[in-house]
């Protein structure tokens, strides 16, 4: 067993997690209903706590009764008995302690929690809203008429980001007076992107519905699902719903962030299912390469649609169940209206291996290195992996030190929730590791994409406080470049290369294994479910076409697919489905603090200066007589080095002087902004002719 003491010695303090979480749990929400968890669902609490009867009054913390009309009655979609704080009810009979087939259980009444609304954190009551205080009951009763949804009513599904691109996942969902967002994540930049730091979606579509909006319901926590979380809730203040550990790291990153209002963090578990006005959003566990992931099946007047999120088939996970097959069975039963599925691995045939094949080959290489330092770079929200490495680690009575700012978050963040276990005295700070010898040594580490400032970029160039590497190391890159990284990725495998260092990746050994759907499961997806419509989702131009042909294989007719845009409006309503419009969508991109003021022109600007460099002009009239008095001065910046290239200068220098004295002998003819164009002009025809480059120039004229 790990020891907690022993863990935050080596973490910075902060606020608990765990207690954080647990907290958000008893909430009460305004404008949805937390509906029971999914009965075959293994419930999480107290062992042995036997179940509540449902006739019972189920008393609130002050020891009040709770009103009859706030609980959940048994419907459609109210499928389990777990109680939300968490209460764990007794198996039913000694069957069920075997693993057989349960006895059904009524549900357990729940307090109502609605999306969309303010709370009051620090004492666990709704904040009073000013516009709802004096509605009177006949108002009251047509908003909620308005939530329910009116027959004959249009379905609008609008992804803001994630189609034709890696990254930047958001789909809008809308039906009548009711919209979610499902993830809300970064994307980061391309290469002619300069100095650009992430790019989030335009979510500008949301500003201007935030009264229509209910909360932002989250798959996963890995960036491209919930990077740009911190930068929309500035502008859109609304509940933000996921799986504790996903809201361990969202309030994490919020930490560093100063946002207006209080963020309202709310965590489900699988299985629970949240009322949104009109759409009720269900939690469905699903496997991928961070712990806590789930698909999402939105219940719509319509019908249901699905969102998969990331996800995999895997069989032999390191922790927790296999994804929830006979949910997804029971839904296609029912008749799901639209899949949206992703598409990241679709051009990759078979099935996706599990991750626990990742760790025979970790003990392989701990096995066959026991005089080496062992380094590993992998997704610092990989958790699974992390462990895995940790356990070798163990095995092999060597300490583990973790470095890298994302690396020391998550790891903190997973082991204070319990989603990792840490063997006693295993885990040392990075500060310590002078104390052993290399071969007593474990580090892992962040730059597995070879991100420049990230710690393994550090060590491959010694820019690294507490780490060199050298001969005697193995650094194993426990990933797949992320497409687009290709490049910085050997960039630092030729730099540790260079120092003598053994690198090992997934092209050498089964070091890393994806966390993505291939494409037999992405047809089981299909196959479970049966949609009427499909949109493939999440991945670029070639991995939508390839979900889009297993679609057609699995008999899906070609004018129920849709190959969406960002920003394109998909229309369903009881007569089929179209494309209806657009909406505001493109990217917004981050530059330190800036968020979104650095646009196209400025981009163009840097890519110009940074391919052809900066000429600057200075010289000083009199605005009187319109004589020169001094100057023209040229400055040249990353053109040409002027020592060498004296002529050149020269010769410039004459022509803005020319250009100078046509423009001042007409006097009231030629203002300020013709002298500085005619300059620029002339002076740039005059360098191209020499040099075949444009410098960006810069004339600055000054009047006295």
């Amino acid at each position: 067993m790990y020891n907690k003491m022993n863990v935050q010695h080596f973490y910075p303090p902060r606020e608990s997690f765990a207690s954080d979480v647990a907290q958000l749990r008893v909430i009460e929400l305004s404008e949805g209903e937390l509906m029971p968890r999914n009965p075959r669902k293994k419930p999480v609490g107290e062992p042995g706590r036997a179940p509540r009867a449902p006739e019972a009054p189920q008393k609130n913390k002050k020891g009040g009764v709770r009103d009859e009309k706030t609980a959940v009655k048994p419907g459609k979609n109210t499928r389990g008995t777990a109680a939300n704080n968490g209460g764990a009810p007794a198996q039913n009979g000694a069957k069920a302690a075997r693993g057989g087939r349960r006895l059904p259980r009524k549900p357990a009444k729940q307090p109502v929690r609605e999306a969309g609304k303010e709370t009051n954190f620090a004492k666990n009551t709704p904040v009073r809203n000013e516009k709802t205080a004096n509605e009177t009951p006949r108002q009251k009763q047509k908003k909620q008429e308005r939530r329910k949804g009116a027959p004959g009513g249009k379905l609008r599904i609008i992804p803001l980001g994630g189609l034709h691109e890696i990254g930047k996942n958001i789909t809008v969902i809308e039906y009548g007076n009711d919209m979610i967002a499902v993830d809300c994540g970064l994307a980061f930049p391309d290469e002619d992107m300069l100095g650009i730091d992430l790019v989030i979606p335009d979510v500008t579509y949301l500003e201007q519905n935030s009264e229509k909006l209910r909360g932002i319901f989250l798959t996963h926590g890995h960036e491209d699902h919930i990077g740009a979380i911190p930068y929309v809730l500035r502008t859109v203040n609304t509940p933000v719903y996921g799986t504790k550990l996903t809201i361990g790291i969202i309030k994490n990153k919020l930490e560093e962030h100063s946002l207006p209002w209080k963020a309202d963090l709310r965590t489900v578990r699988a299985g629970d299912t949240v009322q949104a006005g009109a759409l009720s959003v269900e939690f469905i566990h699903v496997n991928h390469s961070i712990a806590d992931a789930c698909c999402l099946a939105i219940h719509t007047p319509l019908g249901t649609v699905i969102h998969t999120g990331d996800f995999k088939l895997d069989i032999t996970p390191i922790q927790g169940e296999m994804m929830d097959l006979a949910r997804l069975g029971e839904l296609g039963n029912e008749g799901v209206l639209a899949l949206l599925c992703e598409s990241t691995n679709a051009e990759r045939p078979g099935f996706t291996p599990s991750e626990k094949k990742v760790g025979k080959s970790l003990e392989y290489i701990f096995t066959s290195n026991p005089d080496k330092r062992i380094v590993i770079a992998t997704f610092s929200s990989n958790v699974h992996r992390v462990q895995q490495i940790i356990d070798v680690s163990a095995e092999h009575g060597r300490k583990v030190a973790v470095t890298g700012r994302s690396m020391l978050n998550i790891v903190g963040a997973a082991v204070e929730l319990g989603y990792m276990n840490v063997p006693k005295d295993t885990l040392i700070d990075i500060t310590e590791i002078k104390r052993y010898k290399p071969e007593q040594l474990t580090l892992v580490t962040t730059g597995s994409q070879g991100e420049p400032m990230s710690a393994l970029y550090r060590m491959a160039y010694s820019d690294h406080n507490q780490v060199t590497l050298g001969h005697g190391d193995l650094v194993v890159l426990s990933s797949s470049a992320i497409p687009g990284n290709e490049k910085l990725v050997g960039r630092v495998i030729n730099e540790l290369s260079k120092n003598g260092v053994e690198v090992l990746n997934d092209a050498a050994m089964a070091v890393h294994v994806s966390g993505h759907a291939c494409q037999e499961e992405l047809k089981l997806m299909q196959g479970l479910t049966k949609p009427k419509y499909f949109m493939p989702v999440h991945g670029e131009c070639r991995h939508l076409q390839a979900n889009r042909r297993l679609a057609l294989e699995m008999g899906i007719p070609d004018e129920n697919i849709f190959l969406s845009e960002i920003g394109k409006v998909l229309e369903i309503d009881e007569n089929g489905a179209r494309f209806a419009g657009t909406v505001p969508a493109g990217q917004v991109l981050v530059d330190g603090y800036g968020v979104g003021d650095v646009g196209n022109i400025v981009l163009r600007d840097r890519k110009h200066l940074s391919q052809d460099g900066l000429i600057v002009v200075v010289a000083t009239v009199d605005e009187e007589s319109g004589l020169l008095i001094s100057g023209p001065d040229v400055v040249s910046r990353g053109f040409v080095y002027v020592k060498e290239n004296e002529e050149l200068m020269v010769e410039a220098k004459r022509v803005v002087q020319r250009s100078l004295d046509a423009c001042l002998s007409r006097k009231g003819d030629c203002d300020w902004l013709q002298i500085k164009t005619r300059v620029k002009d002339d002076l740039s025809r005059f360098l191209f002719a020499k040099t075949g480059r444009k410098p960006m120039i810069l004339p600055v004229i000054m009047s006295v």
